[in-house]
């Protein structure tokens, strides 16, 4: 059985089932998954595009093995589009008995165009927990309030469960060659609010890298999963890019409550709550 601190910081090109049958078990801290959604994409290695019995199947066995390595106190979050979301939550929450706890909705303004419907603006979250005694890090993740209210927590407010980030558009200069690319800023949340500095994030289809690059940053551990090796190699010079920014954000981060006490303009600890002295 491999050893996990054999492969703390490790990408590895192969089968996520195959590989995380050779991890331990309770060995890593957060699970991040972005699996194919079964429209048909192609990447690369693989074209995603299966019989719904056979998709189903998939899901439940890569699930198997990664409910099998979280650690009692972690927590999991996957990707899933609209047309497998609802059989997926039946997935974790019947068959593998994990504590739902979330079921976040990241909005995006840019995506598929229709003319009979209507057009697609937003990914779905599934977020489960394995026990009730899991990690949440709400100070990390807190959003500015809107406005001044002394029965408000003007450290900021719980950002909730829906996510207005923007896409990385192909013109951008950080978008990679990959059809699913995430934001770093929406992962840069899910690490934060569900880890700790020195904890293992794992990511059993790696993509572009985002997770990796993220937690990385973020002074966390990762290991990285896909069966196509580019995409390895992609994620592996990701990390070592020099760090700027995250290459999105929420726009509140930015916001300055309003009617701040005593004609305040500036928004800081002591405009709040007066001087320490």
């Amino acid at each position: 059985m491999t050893l996990i601190n054999e492969f703390e910081n490790r990408l590895f090109v192969g089968d996520a089932v195959k590989i995380l049958k050779t991890f331990p078990d309770e060995s890593v801290d957060l699970v991040i998954a972005d699996p194919p959604y079964n429209l048909g994409k192609d990447y690369g290695k693989i074209t995603d595009l299966k019989e719904w019995n056979e998709y189903e199947r998939f899901n439940i066995e890569w699930l198997n093995e990664a409910v099998r390595v979280l650690k009692n106190t972690g927590s999991i979050y996957v990707f899933m589009g609209f047309r497998f979301i609802s059989k997926l939550f039946i997935i974790l929450e019947g068959n593998f008995r994990l504590n739902f706890n979330g079921w976040i909705v990241w909005h995006y303004t840019q995506g598929m165009g229709r003319k009979k419907g209507f057009s697609p603006r937003h990914d779905d979250i599934l977020y489960f927990t394995k026990s009730d005694k899991f990690v949440f890090n709400l100070d990390d993740v807190r959003i500015p309030q809107k406005y001044f209210r002394k029965r408000n927590n003007m450290a900021g407010a719980n950002p909730g469960d829906v996510w207005k980030f923007s896409h990385v558009h192909y013109c951008s200069r950080e978008r990679k060659d990959h059809p699913t690319q995430k934001p770093e800023g929406l992962i840069e949340r899910i690490v934060r609010a569900s880890s700790n500095v020195g904890d293992i994030v794992l990511d059993p289809f790696v993509g572009s890298g985002t997770t990796c690059k993220v937690a990385s940053v973020l002074k966390r551990i990762y290991i990285g999963i896909d069966i196509n090796a580019e995409y390895i190699k992609m994620t592996d010079q990701r990390v070592k890019e020099p760090f700027r920014a995250f290459d999105s954000i929420d726009e509140r981060v930015k916001r300055v409550p309003r009617d701040l006490p005593n004609g305040a303009t500036e928004y800081n600890e002591e405009t709040l709550f007066g001087s320490k002295e």
